[in-house]
């Protein structure tokens, strides 16, 4: 049964868009992918947009966490899957089990991590993590060349991947990003002569896969570029990608409010005549920001949200929409009709980022994988 008759509130993730995306940033850049489905997907799904990415071709799956990973595996996916953010020692043993590629950016991380993959009987995969000026977790280049130098001396430990992560990538403005890919350049010559360069380098991410060809090395890592989304304002995605992610509700009550009345908590808006207000099963506690100025699609016009947003719903002004009815569907994020509010547009009102907006997306919204 479709969640629109089971459902006050769910999204439409659209897996033809994921793999289009993917197929789209392999054309472009000529090199492998890695679709990067942390966060659930970026709030999309992990475990069916994981699915779709490999069987459009990418080549790895990368998560944050080691059980993001153990969940990928345990829902059959057998693609190489790179753990990117720190794993903590006691977890070594369940990296090396389920065939996590986990990061190493510390000396520290590598005598237990050997021991562990002894103790298995099976040799841990890595990628080492260079730290070029975005000043989170990776090795200085010189102390990165150390470890790679020990590594190649310990059979426990196979380096799968050498890679960094550029700060400022979907900013017009290049200068940083200059100076960290000239220091990987530098360092990737330095590995190269000692004979330690690794099978995969990666460090472009969607804003650098679809900006700097010179980054692009082995392997792209497709972040928000895979479900379609603007890396920023200033870096644009191509034409050739889709949005994947459509949210949608109800409208489940309408009634006239007199004169005077306030609406929602605080009373923030109050009527300044007889007005139609509607009600929408959705809030902050779904992930719709309870913020000012929201807006959402009714028959393909946009609905201002007056009153504050409840924990779990908030009202529409419907004047404008003299047939609106219970039951008509209401869209927060997608197109309806000729109309489309993008994820940057919701952003651009939450002042953050798209990337918020999806992530941000509850777990109790159901989501319908459209194929």
């Amino acid at each position: 049964m479709s969640l629109i008759a089971t459902n006050l509130t769910w999204a439409e993730v659209d897996l033809n868009a994921i793999k289009n995306n993917i197929r789209t940033l392999q054309e472009l850049t000529g090199v492998d992918v890695m679709a990067v489905v942390k966060a659930n997907g970026y709030g999309h799904g992990m475990l069916p947009v994981a699915k779709a990415a490999l069987e459009a071709g990418a080549a790895y799956c990368a998560v944050a966490r080691i059980p993001e990973g153990i969940e990928l595996r345990e829902a059959g996916i057998q693609a190489p899957v790179h753990v990117m953010g720190p794993s903590l020692s006691h977890r070594f043993r369940d990296a090396i089990q389920h065939h996590l590629e986990i990061t190493l950016f510390q000396m520290e991380q590598i005598e237990p991590l050997r021991q562990v993959a002894a103790s298995v009987g099976r040799p841990a995969r890595v990628h080492v993590k260079v730290e070029t000026g975005m000043n989170r977790i990776g090795a200085d280049p010189d102390d990165a060349l150390v470890m790679l130098q020990t590594l190649a001396g310990i059979p426990e430990i196979e380096v799968a991947g050498l890679f960094t992560h550029y700060a400022r990538a979907d900013e017009e403005d290049t200068t940083t990003t200059d100076r960290q890919e000239e220091t990987f350049l530098q360092f990737l010559q330095t590995v190269t002569e000692n004979g330690l360069r690794p099978k995969v380098i990666h460090a472009g991410n969607s804003a650098t896969a679809v900006t700097r060809p010179a980054s692009r090395f082995d392997m792209v890592r497709a972040g928000v570029s895979m479900y379609g989304l603007h890396p920023s304002r200033e870096v644009r995605l191509p034409r050739d990608f889709k949005p994947a992610l459509t949210w949608k509700t109800q409208l489940r009550h309408v009634h006239h409010i007199k004169a005077g009345e306030g609406i929602s908590y605080g009373h923030r808006y109050v009527t300044s005549g007889e007005e139609r207000i509607g009600v929408i099963p959705v809030g902050y506690g779904d992930g719709w920001r309870r913020t000012d100025e929201n807006e959402v699609l009714l028959h393909g016009k946009r609905a201002p949200v007056v009153g504050r947003v409840c924990m779990d719903q908030c009202m529409l002004q419907l004047d404008s929409f003299p047939g609106a009815a219970v039951g008509d569907e209401v869209v927060l994020l997608g197109r309806q009709g000729a109309d489309h509010i993008a994820a940057e547009d919701v952003a651009a009102r939450w002042n953050t980022i798209n990337y918020e907006v999806t992530c941000g997306i509850s777990a109790r919204i159901p989501r319908e994988y459209l194929r």
